[in-house]
C-alpha cells in the first residue's frame, strides 16, 4: 500500500494504514518545533504523568492484550525525574498497539491518530486545530471514495439483474442485452 502524506502548515506529515486503522507520525509532527530533536521531545511528552494516563486508558480501551500491570510501574516510574520513557519502552513493556517503532528510512515513532492528536495538543493546540482540520478533510474524502464505489456496484449490480431478467424472455438473444466492451 502506497504511503499517505498530508501537509499541515508547511510540514510534511507521513500517514500509515496498519491493520485498517491510522497512524500518524509522530517523529514528523516533532519536528514542528525546532528547539529539539523529535525523539527528545516525544520522551519529554511521554514523561507527562497525564500523557501516560492517557495512553494507560487508550490501550485497556483498544489493546486486549495491554500489560497493564507493567503500565502502572511505568506510571509510578515517571514520577522520578531521573528515568526516561521511550516509546521503545513503552511499547515493549505494555505489548502497546497505540505506538509502533518503524526503523530505517522513513521510520520514527508512529501512533494511532487519537494518540497523535493529544501530542499534537501537548506540542501547540494551534498546530493540534490545523491537524484536525487536515485529517477531517481526508476522511471526508475517504468516505466520498468508498461512498460512489458503493454506488457504482449497486448500479453495476442492477444492470446484471435487467440482463438476467432480459435473458428470461423467450426469443431474446442475449447478445442484444449486452454492451459490447463491457463483458467480464
Amino acid at each position: 500500500m502506497a504511503k499517505k502524506k498530508i501537509q499541515v502548515q508547511g510540514l510534511v506529515i507521513h500517514l500509515e494504514n496498519i491493520n485498517n486503522k491510522g497512524y500518524v507520525s509522530l517523529t514528523d509532527i516533532a519536528k514542528k518545533s525546532s528547539k529539539a530533536k523529535p525523539a527528545n521531545l516525544i520522551q519529554n511528552w511521554m514523561k507527562n504523568s497525564n500523557t501516560l494516563k492517557y495512553l494507560m486508558t487508550w490501550e485497556r480501551v483498544h489493546n486486549p492484550s495491554v500489560k497493564v500491570i507493567h503500565m502502572d510501574d511505568l506510571l509510578l516510574n515517571s514520577m522520578d525525574n531521573r528515568i526516561i520513557i521511550s516509546p521503545q519502552e513503552w511499547i515493549k513493556q505494555t505489548n502497546s498497539i497505540g505506538m509502533i517503532q518503524k526503523a530505517g528510512r522513513g521510520g520514527g515513532t508512529f501512533a494511532h491518530e487519537e494518540i497523535a492528536l493529544d501530542f499534537c495538543y501537548w506540542l501547540s493546540p494551534e498546530f493540534k486545530v490545523y491537524l484536525n482540520k487536515e485529517f477531517v478533510r481526508l476522511k471526508k474524502e475517504e468516505f466520498n471514495k468508498k461512498n460512489l464505489e458503493w454506488h457504482i456496484s449497486k448500479i453495476t449490480d442492477n444492470i446484471e439483474e435487467v440482463r438476467n431478467l432480459l435473458d428470461t424472455i423467450p426469443g431474446q438473444d442475449q447478445n442484444r442485452n449486452r454492451i459490447k466492451g463491457l463483458e467480464d
